[in-house]
Parts: structure tokens; C-alpha cells; sequence
């Protein structure tokens, strides 16, 4: 990593806009999904973030090239196969997140750090913005002793580099059960993309990130 990409980071980071309240909730209908430990693509590897709402993580890592699928879901609580009015409650322990299924030979997870810790503001503790509670914090969830030195690493260099005003509170954790989210979260910012959430909160935050990741998005 490059002290001047590091640094450039620290300005548009703080152009970015959290996630606020709003969210239209719907019914929960929830049969038991789980995305279990070690699961990928068929053709790579798969990275967990959390950084507040999923639905905007979710939008964000679907542009990267590279990237085949984005799964929202819920992971890092106690609660066996959380609803999403219960995880939004903030007593299951669960953070709202997103498996990124991905290939190694397009994008590395190196890039999918980058594009985490300039996603969302890693230094606001359980919360982003107006969501607020655990189950908005940031986090990242790794499935291997190598994503783990590489998550350590990035986040020691980020702070030495004081790339951003406080330090980064991103919590680093094991990979775990992960339940997917309700089908109407899923790609819900691609197929509601009129819905006043997506416009005035996610769409902002993706013509930013879109303007970072230029070169990788897809075509």
C-alpha cells in the first residue's frame, strides 16, 4: 500500500455519506438460510464486511469487477437464524453484513479492503451515520489466517498513517454462521432504485465510490 493512496483515502472518506434512518421494513418471512463457513464461489474466495446498512454495502461491491455475488445477511450474534426485525432491534447480537463471493484472478482481497475502509467511516463505533446500534458496526469477519494478517496489517497502517481523524474501531472476528437476509434485501438497491432511501442516501454514496474504483468497476 502507498503512503499517497493512503493519503488521498483520508479526503474522500470524509466526502462520504452514511447510511441514515428511513428504511421501509417489511414483513419478515424467514425460513432458515445460512451461508456456512468457508462457502465461495464456485470460482474463488469470499470476503465478510460489515459497515452499516447492507443495502449499500451490498450496492457498492456489486460495481467491483471481479466480484460474482453479494449476499446481505446477518452474522456475529448468538441468535439462530435472526429475522430482520429482531436483528434491527439490536438484541441478537448480529451485524447487519454481506458475503462477497469473488475471483482471486480478477480482484484481490487487498483491493477489497481498500474499497471496505472507503465504503463506509471505520473510526464511528456501532453505528454509520443516523443507524445506530452494534448491529451497524463496522466489521470484518475472516475465513482464513491470511485474511486476518492482511485486515491487521491494513488497519495498523491506516492509523499509523492517521488517514483518518480518529482510529478505526473495526471490529476483526472469525467467520461464523452467516444467515442470509430476507429476499426483498437482496439487490434491493438495483431494484429500487426510486425508492427514497436509495435516492438520497445510497445513490450519493455511489457516485463517490464509482469515482475511487473507476478502474475496477465492471463494464
Amino acid at each position: 500500500m502507498q503512503g499517497k493512496t493512503l493519503i488521498l483515502w483520508s479526503v474522500v472518506i470524509i466526502a462520504c455519506l452514511a447510511c441514515a434512518n428511513g428504511r421501509n421494513e417489511k414483513p419478515s418471512v424467514h425460513s432458515e438460510r445460512q451461508v456456512l463457513p468457508g462457502s465461495g464461489s464456485q470460482r474463488g474466495d469470499t470476503a465478510t464486511f460489515a459497515a452499516g446498512c447492507f443495502w449499500c454495502v451490498e450496492a457498492q461491491f456489486q460495481e467491483l469487477e471481479g466480484v460474482d455475488t453479494v449476499i446481505s445477511g446477518y452474522t456475529g450474534g448468538h441468535l439462530k437464524n435472526p429475522t430482520y426485525k429482531q436483528v434491527t432491534g439490536g438484541n441478537t447480537g448480529h451485524a447487519e453484513a454481506v458475503n462477497i463471493l469473488y475471483n482471486p484472478e480478477k480482484i484481490t482481497y487487498d483491493e477489497l479492503l481498500e474499497a471496505f475502509f472507503v465504503a463506509h467511516d471505520p473510526t464511528q463505533l456501532n453505528r454509520q451515520g443516523n443507524d445506530i446500534g452494534t448491529q451497524y458496526r463496522s466489521a470484518i469477519f475472516y475465513h482464513n489466517q491470511e485474511q486476518k494478517d492482511k485486515i491487521d496489517f491494513y488497519i495498523k497502517r491506516l492509523n499509523e498513517e492517521k488517514v483518518y481523524a480518529k482510529p478505526i474501531v473495526t471490529a476483526v472476528k472469525p467467520y461464523g454462521p452467516f444467515y442470509i437476509a430476507e429476499d426483498y434485501h437482496q439487490n434491493y438497491y438495483r431494484l429500487n432504485p426510486d425508492q427514497g432511501y436509495c435516492q438520497f442516501v445510497i445513490a450519493p454514496k455511489m457516485e463517490k465510490f464509482k469515482k475511487v474504483f473507476k478502474a475496477k468497476l465492471k463494464n
